[in-house]
């Protein structure tokens, strides 16, 4: 696994052993941040379920300007925690061993970007996006991306949000919501 574009690119990022984490296999990242596109710039970034830090040091790469990286594994934490060694971000980021639907009850930080991966077929996408509606935690021109199993279906509406776009790789659905302010 490695950063593909930007300051960083070509940077290996270490990994989780086991099967516990699943990260965003290249093709999909970048796949992902060819949709995205200049949505990156400048960007507030929030990587739930974060796993190897994979996502938000890709969008660092690509010009964010933060990163909050949230991950409940101890040995996940670890491994992210060196991932933003290797890549030379401390400064920009933000690491906090928490789980994620607890992060998102304690805070209310508004970001640009946020990107969603928990384990799969847990119900877990639906919940977090719902509590990211109240208070809405997603910037006016704001992008969240989430993804599912392939056979997982979400709604079309989490409002204030509202699906862009869905795609699948494989195994892997990529759903973008956007905020739709009225």
């Amino acid at each position: 696994m490695r950063i593909i574009a930007g300051t960083m690119r070509g940077r290996k990022l270490k990994t989780v052993q086991g099967l516990s984490t699943r990260p965003t296999s290249d093709k999909v990242k970048g796949a992902i941040f060819n949709v995205l596109r200049d949505k990156v710039v400048d960007a507030r970034v929030l990587d739930l379920f974060a796993g190897t830090g994979n996502l938000a040091l890709e969008a660092l790469s690509r010009g964010a300007r933060e990163a909050v990286l949230v991950e409940e594994s101890t040995a996940a934490w670890k491994v992210i925690r060196e991932n933003i060694e290797i890549t030379g971000v401390k400064d920009r980021t933000k690491l906090i061993l928490q789980e994620a639907l607890r992060y998102l009850a304690s805070s209310r930080e508004v970001f640009d970007l946020i990107f969603i991966d928990p384990p799969y077929r847990q119900g877990l996408t639906a919940r977090v996006l719902a509590m990211l509606t109240i208070p809405c935690r997603l910037s006016s021109n704001g992008v969240i991306v989430a993804e599912t199993d392939k056979n997982e279906d979400l709604a079309d509406e989490f409002y204030p949000f509202e699906i862009r776009k869905v795609d699948r790789y494989g195994d892997t659905k990529v759903w973008y919501y956007q905020r739709v302010d009225l």
